[in-house]
């Protein structure tokens, strides 16, 4: 029996329906990422979870006991905000352990809690400051603390690096990670961001419009994507998407794009199909291996990150990026030998959207 479990969940405004029969299981100890773009309804679910929204349909049970009817404050759960909901007159131990004080445990028993989490944290030092005299990164350990020192079950997470720099972003979501390795936690956290899904999960959720897309490792989600949605959403750059038809002999595509080329499919289809076939930047680079399909590719955007260059190539009507290795050397205006790894390519029916299995 899974220790978090969410069956047939619906909720309801008047005519509008944000959740559409969400299914989802956790193991304990598990760390599951809700992601998906803004509006999918990600932040609603968890608030069910919560019991800040109650659904209008479905059950949601908890170490196999619904929690339906259960008021927030019963449900032994945790959660950290994107707003750090820290108490500005009160010094960092006073917030950590404000939520042993309400709950009746003995000073010396809190002093002794609020020095374990905030040494867990790294913020011993910061125990006597006051939340304005604190940077967003350390407020939000602030917040984590807080919710660490009741030892829940539960630990729920809305969007909490969103209002932090790329640099903080970074630090936070290592010590999150940290907290996951070291505590064992069970946790669920929403986001919109593909990094942080990928970095932290066991288990993703890509949801969109109140529906489950795809569930699954980040493995899975990123390898195996389900969908079209779900291979353009994960990824940064995108997948690059070829829409054609399957050629006569049922081994190759003819792309739209360029109709000329024939490029070989990874698994025989029926011929005339019409597909979608999707290749990520990575998979397209200059070396030239067994298996890999050799094309000369106008080069119109070099764009160097330091670790990595991609590169915006012409294939017809439509373009290809590619993610080189910082030192590979392109000209924009020039023409670029590279290989398409198609083994890794993924294909989807240009009707359905669906991925095809070989």
């Amino acid at each position: 029996m899974a220790f978090i479990e969410i069956e047939r969940l619906e909720r309801s405004i008047g005519a509008l329906k944000i959740l559409k029969g969400i299914d989802i299981s956790l193991e304990k100890g598990g760390f599951l990422v809700l992601l998906g773009p803004s509006g999918c309804g990600k932040s609603t679910l968890l608030n069910a979870i919560a019991g800040l929204q109650p659904p209008t349909a479905g059950d949601i049970r908890i170490d196999g006991h619904s929690v339906m009817d259960l008021h927030p404050s019963k449900r032994d759960i945790a959660m950290v905000f994107q707003s750090y909901a820290l108490y500005p007159n009160m010094t960092v131990a006073q917030n950590i352990g404000f939520p042993l004080e309400m709950a009746g445990v003995a000073r010396a028993q809190r002093e002794t809690d609020i020095e374990a989490v905030a040494r867990t944290l790294q913020i011993g030092h910061l125990l006597g400051r006051r939340p304005g005299q604190l940077s967003g990164g350390q407020r939000q350990r602030v917040a984590m603390a807080r919710a660490l020192v009741r030892k829940p079950r539960l630990f729920l997470f809305d969007e909490p690096l969103s209002n932090l720099d790329a640099k903080l972003r970074v630090e936070v979501r290592a010590e999150i990670k940290r907290l996951h390795q070291q505590t064992g936690a069970t946790i669920i956290y929403v986001t919109h961001d593909q990094i942080e899904a990928m970095t932290l999960a066991t288990q993703i959720v890509v949801m969109k419009e109140g529906e489950i897309q795809q569930s699954g490792t980040p493995a899975q989600i990123y390898g195996q994507p389900a969908n079209m949605f779900v291979a353009d959403f994960m990824g940064s750059p995108a997948m690059n998407m070829l829409p054609g038809v399957v050629a006569p002999d049922g081994r190759g595509l003819i792309p739209e794009a360029a109709p000329d080329d024939v490029l070989p499919l990874p698994f025989p289809l029926s011929p005339g199909r019409k597909v979608v076939l999707g290749i990520r930047p990575e998979n397209i680079g200059q070396e030239i291996g067994p298996g890999m399909f050799a094309l000369h590719l106008p080069v119109e955007i070099v764009e160097p990150t330091g670790s990595d260059v991609f590169l915006s190539l012409r294939f017809g009507t439509a373009l290809l990026t590619a993610r080189l290795p910082g030192a590979a050397r392109a000209v924009a205006g020039g023409v670029q030998r590279v290989g398409l790894d198609l083994s890794h390519a993924v294909l989807f029916d240009a009707e359905s959207r669906q991925r095809i299995d070989g």
